[in-house]
């Protein structure tokens, strides 16, 4: 049984351990049930019996990908609850957005521990030394930069707290002789042998070829990353100055700064936007066309690139972080009472109309809709004359992709307000007679 491993050796305690971890008290373990997070739970708990006032929690992750998942689950729990250690336990679903496997399974853990950590608790996983080299020559398949081929940090930010990885300089080797000394149980997952993932291919095919014939390749791979790591340190230290000039205060990009610079340091400084927005790396193509397709598209063009769920847009002579939505030009919303919330599509929030505004309210005659569009001369308050939408759209400042998912109330055929921008001379009303729109989007 798993609850059979000894806890009584004055060794368990690694104290690079507790230095890495030093000096938090409150803990979400990353547990698959292998060897690795097997041996790191086990000598957390055992930091635990010297150390009363650490709080554990485990997290297992229910991929759902191989047969043996729910037996994994309960290896999981009874080793736990043995450790008496309180396990979430997670059931994902991948995205299928065609990164892979490998990658949709990793974005889907990360984001089941971002949901988990309470407040106060640092995320611990059990990557170690051998994981670092896998870590490293995957970035160099990839044509990695300095900020890739970093591979990874013992400890880094992650989400609103810290990400730490105690066990990064330990072989698993070691790894393998602490579980046999203390008699550990740990499961065995099928896919670790098919060398159809890069990873495994690495791990069981080209690492013990070089470790052979270099026995501290691992070793030396981990040093190369960490010297990666302090360039990028230093860049980042060197830009942040230059870069907070160039952001403004909604975290959009000045370009022409940028058109000044030489290639390498316009690229760097891409790249710490990106970050800043919390993006996955670009590579350097894709770099390059945010340059030359986005900031140097013509004037009069609206240009785009899609990153995962993201896009960048060019506006006022910026460039914008903005969230992929689909565009509501032909949506209609009926509202047949509008004291009740309307609920918007594609995450843009909810609508409500609330008493003591300047919007008047409906009459008994007219069907209230949300659209996303209005045909012809719109006369709005404050503005002289008609002005098609696009014109009043321009005037206002809205960018262009917010345009066509801003909701529109309707009277009928008859254009009221657009939400939190303007109101028609058609709905208007004096103060605090009428109503509001309120417009709740989707993250305020």
């Amino acid at each position: 049984m798993p609850g059979n491993a000894r806890f009584h050796d004055k060794t368990m305690t690694q104290p690079s351990l507790v230095q890495q971890l030093s000096p938090h008290r409150q803990f979400l373990v990353a547990f698959s049930g292998g060897l690795d997070s097997t041996v790191l739970l086990h000598q957390l708990v055992c930091w635990r019996q010297q150390n009363p006032d650490i709080a554990l929690r485990a997290i297992h992750i229910h991929h759902g990908i191989s047969a043996n998942a729910d037996s994994w689950v309960m290896h999981c729990q009874q080793v736990c609850e043995a450790w008496q250690v309180p396990l979430v336990v997670e059931r994902v679903t991948l995205a299928q957005r065609g990164i892979g496997l490998e990658a949709e399974a990793r974005e889907a853990r990360y984001q089941a521990f971002r949901d988990a950590l309470t407040p106060g608790e640092v995320l611990v996983t059990a990557q170690h030394l051998d994981d670092q080299s896998e870590t490293l020559l995957l970035a160099l398949k990839r044509g990695s930069g300095p900020a890739g081929l970093a591979a990874m940090p013992v400890n880094s930010a992650f989400s609103h707290t810290r990400l730490i990885r105690p066990l990064l300089h330990t072989t698993r080797d070691a790894l393998l002789e602490w579980a046999n000394t203390h008699a550990l149980i740990w499961i065995e997952d099928e896919s670790n042998q098919d060398d159809a993932y890069d990873r495994n291919f690495l791990r069981l095919r080209v690492l013990p070829l070089l470790n052979a014939r270099w026995p501290h390749f691992a070793q030396a791979a981990a040093r190369s990353a960490e010297l990666c790591g302090e360039q990028e340190q230093l860049l980042d230290e060197l830009l942040a100055g230059e870069l907070a000039r160039l952001v403004s205060p909604e975290g959009a990009l000045a370009i022409a700064p940028l058109a000044e610079m030489s290639v390498p340091k316009r690229s760097a400084l891409l790249r710490r936007w990106l970050a800043l927005h919390h993006a996955a790396m670009p590579s350097r193509e894709m770099l390059s066309r945010l340059w030359q397709e986005v900031a140097l598209a013509r004037e009069d063009a609206t240009p785009c690139v899609r990153l995962g769920s993201f896009e960048v847009r060019r506006f006022q002579q910026q460039l914008w972080w903005v969230r992929a939505q689909t565009g509501q030009t032909e949506t209609v919303l009926a509202w047949p009472n509008p004291r009740d919330l309307l609920t918007l599509p594609d995450n843009l929030g909810t609508l409500r109309l609330l008493s003591g505004g300047h919007i008047r309210p409906a009459g008994a005659d007219e069907a209230v809709t949300v659209r996303f569009k209005a045909p012809g001369m719109l006369h709005i308050v404050g503005r002289n004359g008609g002005r098609k939408l696009k014109k009043i759209w321009q005037e206002l400042g809205v960018p262009p992709w917010q345009r066509d998912k801003t909701p529109m109330l309707f009277y009928g055929e008859t254009l009221i307000a657009v939400a939190g921008v303007f109101v028609t001379l058609d709905g208007v009303c004096d103060a605090g007679k009428g109503v509001t729109l309120q417009w709740e989007r989707t993250g305020d």
